[in-house]
């Protein structure tokens, strides 16, 4: 969920800020004894940690498998955070996987996590702004993007840098928040602690913008009550175990996250923002 620029980039950075990233991820590794004899880890054991959107891992599973990714195809992951769903996809589907992020310490610490299970010659990961991609036309089979378009007001220049980059035929594969009719958000948000960088859109003006950008849509799934049931586990799961895992969003969230991931909960049950998964091509 690290995601891009507002109309100020740095207060989108500043959200996300953390300092020392890697080294407090190492150490909690470390700790967590994760390693095998060669130092390396698996990159399962990771979830907990480089998953940072609703329903973790099966959610990141669930869009990679409308991808229809082939062997050896070159991914580009916009908003790649610690890098978790780009390990996914390279190791379940062989893919390359180039990951652009506004936030250097979750840059590095992605870098780190590819080292520590072995996949730097397959996951690359650089500081980038996506309104400003730093690469050629027509440069990736497809493009990636998990909870970042939520930060960024101006969709039609992220669609159309994302449509630039892709080669005819790509599939964009988004599963984002989007804006719901049931009243105003509740903030603090996981994404944002009040509007200033919140810019949700509803479903049809999401539409409309990728349309214009010139992408075509695949599939369109609202998926936010199967999200409510992730969350309600999750903070049953809480309740029954307050203690922090070794591994886990912890290390790379605020002490206020609960609060956060709860008014997200009640946003999404009460209809103020929903979820989507969703899969568009460039034709």
């Amino acid at each position: 969920m690290s995601n891009f620029e507002a109309d100020d980039p740095s207060a989108v950075a500043q959200h996300y800020a953390a300092t020392s990233l890697r080294a407090q991820i190492g150490d909690a590794l470390g700790r967590a004894d994760l390693a095998d004899d060669h130092g390396r880890i698996d990159w399962k054991d990771l979830a907990p940690l480089d998953e940072f959107h609703v329903r973790g891992l099966a959610a990141t599973a669930e869009l990679a498998a409308e991808l229809r990714l082939t062997p050896g195809a070159t991914v580009l992951d916009v908003g790649s955070g610690l890098g978790g769903p780009g390990r996914f996809l390279a190791v379940t589907y062989g893919a390359h996987v180039t990951g652009i992020d506004l936030s250097p310490p979750f840059v590095e610490a992605a870098s780190m996590l590819s080292e520590r299970t072995g996949l730097v010659d397959r996951t690359t990961f650089t500081v980038a702004n996506a309104l400003d991609l730093p690469f050629d036309d027509t440069s990736f089979d497809h493009a990636w993007t998990q909870h970042v378009a939520m930060n960024i007001r101006d969709r039609g220049r992220l669609y159309s840098e994302i449509f630039r980059v892709l080669r005819p035929g790509g599939l964009l594969a988004i599963y984002d928040v989007i804006l719901g009719d049931g009243g105003p958000l509740i903030f603090p948000v996981p994404w944002a602690r009040g509007p200033e960088i919140s810019f949700l859109l509803s479903a049809d003006a999401m539409r409309e913008a990728l349309g214009q950008a010139g992408f075509e849509v695949v599939s369109w799934a609202d998926t936010t009550v199967i999200a409510n049931e992730w969350i309600a586990r999750q903070r049953d799961a809480r309740s029954r175990a307050p203690s922090s895992p070794a591994v886990g969003l912890h290390l790379v969230t605020p002490p206020d996250f609960p609060m956060m991931m709860a008014n997200l909960g009640r946003n999404l049950v009460e209809g103020r923002a929903r979820l989507l998964q969703a899969i568009v091509t460039r034709r």
